[in-house]
């Protein structure tokens, strides 16, 4: 039976690699990585010759199963890189290493650089337990959805988001969570490292227009204190709702404000402040200048 080895590599700085990594890339007989390019940098600038470099992405995966199995089957010895960090976080490479456990060959990971790591450690924030989400659905419906499932949580959140839209997410994650504190970890390892910290809603300020480069973001999950002493008991939150109502706060930052303190899904509060509002007696307005 064959090895898949499963190598995690630099997310940027080329010398955030193992020993172990080195040579098993050296010495495999099929090295499958997303971009061919990409990899040869880290193959160049540490004088190695791969064997067999080939790509393996979302579009060619079932193809490069075939041929990696093939290898194994004689006996051989394949490695799966990502362009950057380690393999299947938000990466191809989970068909083929599902592939190689039904087939019976042994799939070993080589541990070593993770975004994902790298930014939990550098942001400042509670780490102890976290939740990785990846990248965000782009369907207002999942997204949303995901981030009520989310909003309750006690862990830390991490996720990956393109540079384009951080500024975005940052505000939307503020509308569904609450204002709470943030990392945006930006180029990580690279020559223009950055980490941001502050607030949902400042960093949401500071990237308004966008980012450049790799970003992790990290966001703190919601306190014991937090919960405890913001949200309102079972039997009190029609009467909460109902306040803030005649406050004059509108129903989507009303069912924010409370799915952050509660961990009720903001979907729920906001379907019952639709219902609150639309049955509560129509309030007073003001003379206009047109006599109404």
């Amino acid at each position: 039976m064959g090895i898949l080895h499963v190598v995690a590599t630099p997310i940027g700085n080329l010398e955030d690699v193992t020993l172990r990594a080195l040579r098993v890339l050296r010495e495999a007989d099929l090295v499958l990585v997303e971009d061919t390019r990409h990899t040869r940098v880290l193959l160049d600038r540490h004088g190695i010759k791969a064997n067999r470099l080939v790509s393996l992405h979302a579009h060619n995966e079932a193809a490069r199963c075939a041929r990696a199995l093939e290898v194994l089957d004689a006996g051989g010895q394949v490695a799966l890189c990502s362009d950057a960090g380690t393999p299947l976080l938000s990466d191809p490479g989970a068909r083929l290493v599902a592939s190689a456990i039904a087939a019976g060959h042994a799939v070993s990971p080589v541990p070593g650089p993770t975004a994902i790591a790298a930014a939990l450690c550098a942001a400042g924030l509670d780490a102890a337990r976290f939740s990785f989400a990846g990248f965000l659905p782009r369907r207002t419906k999942e997204r949303r959805a995901l981030l009520d499932e989310l909003a309750p949580r006690r862990d830390a959140l991490v996720f990956f988001e393109s540079p384009r839209r951080i500024g975005e997410t940052l505000r939307e994650l503020a509308d569904a969570f609450g204002d709470r504190r943030a990392c945006v970890a930006r180029e990580l390892t690279k020559l223009h490292e950055e980490l941001a910290r502050g607030t949902l809603s400042e960093l949401a300020a500071r990237f308004a227009d966008g980012a450049r480069g790799e970003i992790t973001l990290v966001v703190e999950g919601i306190s014991d204190e937090l919960r405890d002493a913001a949200a309102p008991q079972p039997g009190d939150l029609d009467a909460e709702i109902r306040a803030r109502l005649a406050r004059g706060e509108g129903v989507r930052e009303i069912a924010a404000s409370l799915a952050a303190a509660s961990g009720i899904p903001r979907r729920q509060i906001y379907a019952r402040a639709l219902a609150l509002r639309d049955t509560a007696p129509p309030a007073r307005r003001a003379p206009s200048d047109r006599g109404d």
